[in-house]
């Protein structure tokens, strides 16, 4: 059942549904709230009565994570965005977030949202953002693309921020399994300072193990990709029953890993944040990794969720 956009903060609410999967994507950020199969519910999501919490489900863009001091230079500009981020003094998870997406087209299984951006003093660029998502057989599937519509080069980062939960396992119960070689070392501001490899480390999950009592909200980089180029994480329940698998294509090589422990109430470490990303934190400064959409060009991507 769809919920009425003016009574619900995140807006208007589309279910889609197919084979036993079913999901509930938002208006406001375009992103997703629910997402359950054969009644086990995958997402530390939110009822269509809250406010989005924590970022939950949404799509991140221009740029992911923290930008610090809100402030780059790109192609001769010195610009200055709006700290978004106090507490760390920070522009924080780009600019289409909390704005209404338009629905594009709908059907049974799929829904696609559209937003355009317009150009700004801190972002002075123009973006079409697209995405498609879609439930069947092999769980969920969201495919995005993200279009230069202006007349100048573009700086461009991308994420999603969805929070995962294992069946019958605590945080500290679950088993992960992270492809990833290296980690980004940050300052107290959670912004990153340097690079260093995981093998040998506590920060090492290339071998499923319990998470235990760590404590991660941390960027992973040099990902172990798949045959198709992509990379996936994996949590399990203690067990070896449940199951659950993020997988992301070839145009996401960082992984933002987060254990909820900031997060406030019940919410605290009930379930892990597995981000897929395009770039690190800081990228508009570093430019590690950091996209540059030439006018007209469109930058495609998808990733998914697949319960076993």
């Amino acid at each position: 059942m769809d919920f009425p956009g003016q009574s619900a903060p995140s807006g208007a609410q589309w279910t889609i549904a197919a084979s036993g999967h079913e999901a509930v994507i938002v208006e406001v950020g375009g992103g997703i709230r629910t997402y359950r199969s054969d009644g086990v519910e995958h997402l530390d999501g939110y009822t269509a009565a809250e406010l989005c919490p924590d970022s939950a489900g949404q799509v991140l863009a221009p740029w992911p994570n923290r930008l610090r001091d809100g402030s780059y230079h790109f192609e001769g500009r010195d610009l200055q965005l709006a700290i978004s981020d106090p507490e760390h003094g920070a522009a924080f998870h780009g600019l289409v977030n909390w704005v209404p997406w338009r629905l594009l087209e709908r059907s049974a299984d799929a829904v696609t949202l559209g937003y355009e951006l317009a150009a700004t003093p801190g972002y002075p660029w123009s973006l079409r953002l697209w995405s498609r998502w879609g439930v069947g057989p092999d769980g969920l599937r969201a495919e995005h693309a993200v279009t230069n519509s202006g007349g100048e080069p573009a700086p461009f980062g991308f994420a999603v921020h969805p929070y995962l939960r294992v069946p019958g396992g605590s945080v500290d119960d679950v088993v992960l399994r992270l492809p990833a070689r290296s980690r980004l070392q940050v300052d107290g501001r959670l912004l990153p300072i340097a690079q260093s490899s995981v093998v040998g480390t506590e920060y090492d999950w290339t071998v499923p193990r319990r998470i235990g009592r760590a404590v991660l909200d941390d960027t992973f980089g040099d990902v172990v990709r798949d045959g198709d180029g992509g990379s996936a994480v994996e949590l399990a329940a203690p067990d070896g029953g449940a199951r659950i698998r993020v997988w992301a294509d070839r145009r996401f090589g960082w992984w933002q890993v987060f254990t909820g422990d900031t997060r406030p109430g019940a919410r605290r470490r009930r379930s892990v944040a597995l981000e897929p990303m395009t770039c690190p934190p800081d990228a508009f400064r570093s430019g590690r990794d950091l996209i540059t959409l030439r006018p007209g060009d469109t930058w495609r991507g998808a990733w998914g969720i697949r319960p076993a």
